[in-house]
């Protein structure tokens, strides 16, 4: 996955339907509260943790945004060096075995550093909606 389309995962389409809520005036100011608190409007939290709750999307925090980043970093690096290995591969030339090996642990490392990232977040969005730390 390229930045571009990693990107495109976090940007949204443009919004054009609107979802009527009735709330009391306190939820109202609960909503605001919190909104604030996490950085985001109203609208955009509200859009968050509906599309989380529904397990549509997950809501990133800018350090979210950084950590993903960085893996995506990784993982291009990862690509670039299996492409060169392809390369070596298809133009006759042999590859040291070690190269495949450290290829396919850098895979792994980036997989398991993913995973847990989505745990972690997965994680504190059911703490943050019950109210936990």
């Amino acid at each position: 996955m390229d930045e571009g389309t990693f990107s495109a995962l976090l940007e949204s389409p443009k919004k054009d339907r609107t979802l009527h809520v009735r709330v009391t005036d306190d939820e109202h100011a609960a909503i605001e509260t919190a909104a604030a608190a996490a950085g985001m409007t109203v609208s955009s939290f509200f859009r968050s943790l509906n599309l989380e709750g529904a397990g549509v999307r997950p809501i990133l925090t800018g350090d979210d945004r950084l950590v993903m980043a960085a893996l995506l970093e990784d993982m291009r690096m990862i690509g670039i060096n299996l492409n060169q290995v392809a390369r070596a591969l298809n133009s006759g030339r042999g590859v040291h075995p070690s190269e495949l090996d450290i290829n396919i642990e850098n895979v792994q490392r980036v997989q398991a550093a993913v995973l847990s990232e989505l745990r972690a977040l997965t994680r504190r969005a059911g703490y943050q909606r019950r109210g936990e730390k």
